[in-house]
């Protein structure tokens, strides 16, 4: 029975008349994962860079959200061809590159997503979920019609060569990561700082001028409206693993009242 894949995320951005909004998935469950899928926000990142994520946990959570109107992006830990051909074989469509910090290094995350001649892909399309198993006709044609690249800017190097990042064939946006580019300008856990705000909003700037979307991560509510008033074409807007950090210690202030010299709550 022929099959087809979902469409990308560079086709959602294109076709959206707003930005899209989404949220880190981090816990490495499929059942958050889940939940997640089905609270309509339009997009979801699954995290293997800074969360517990493996092969066989990301396979769990893309089959979860599979069905949900929702688009998945993927992150891996590292910018690294066999990673991304193993990545792509279980079937992510959408790759959030982390730390692509010149040309050459988003040159390299594209070559990993097209097979040879045009980059260096490894061919398993018979044993991978991503042509569901030769049942996807052309996939080996048509594979990189099916894949999305996203190149993460979060150093000073990397917003120093971000136009020309931009103009790579294949990348098809920039998503700026504030926490890492902050500690890269020497202001370590400052996100909010003026100078790693206008760092962003050039990146911003520089995506609209090249025709290419940018995103940005933003839990601060007035920060992502900032960085949406400056252009960006998507956003992050929370975590999973945050929600339930903040929401378990709001009840447990509202009931626990810690008896004297009890430091449970002190922390």
């Amino acid at each position: 029975m022929p099959l087809r894949v979902e469409d990308t995320f560079r086709s959602a951005l294109a076709a959206a008349g707003r930005p899209l909004a989404g949220m880190w998935v981090c816990s490495g469950s499929p059942l958050v994962a889940e939940l997640c899928a089905g609270s309509g926000l339009d997009w979801l990142l699954v995290d293997a860079e800074h969360s517990p994520n493996g092969l066989e946990s990301i396979l769990a959570q893309l089959q979860a959200i599979h069905g949900y109107p929702v688009h998945t992006l993927v992150r891996p830990p590292v910018n690294d061809t066999v990673l991304i051909k193993q990545y792509l074989d279980l079937g992510v469509q959408n790759l959030l590159i982390p730390m692509v910090n010149s040309v050459a290094e988003a040159e390299a995350a594209v070559a990993a997503t097209r097979y040879p001649p045009q980059g260096v892909r490894g061919v398993g399309s018979a044993l991978a979920r991503a042509a569901r198993w030769n049942r996807v006709p052309d996939y080996l044609a048509r594979a990189a019609e099916t894949v999305s690249v996203t190149a993460q800017i979060e150093s000073t190097a990397a917003v120093e060569a971000v136009e020309d990042i931009l103009k790579v064939d294949g990348v098809d946006a920039i998503f700026v990561g504030p926490s890492d580019l902050a500690a890269s300008m020497g202001l370590l856990g400052q996100q909010e700082h003026p100078e790693v705000r206008a760092t962003v909003e050039h990146c911003l700037a520089a995506a609209q001028a090249a025709g290419k979307p940018a995103g940005v991560n933003a839990f601060a509510p007035g920060t992502a409206r900032a960085y949406l008033d400056a252009g960006a074409a998507f956003i992050l807007v929370g975590a999973d693993v945050a929600l339930l950090a903040r929401g378990s210690e709001a009840l447990a202030a509202q009931y626990v009242q810690p008896a004297d010299g009890d430091t449970r709550a002190s922390y």
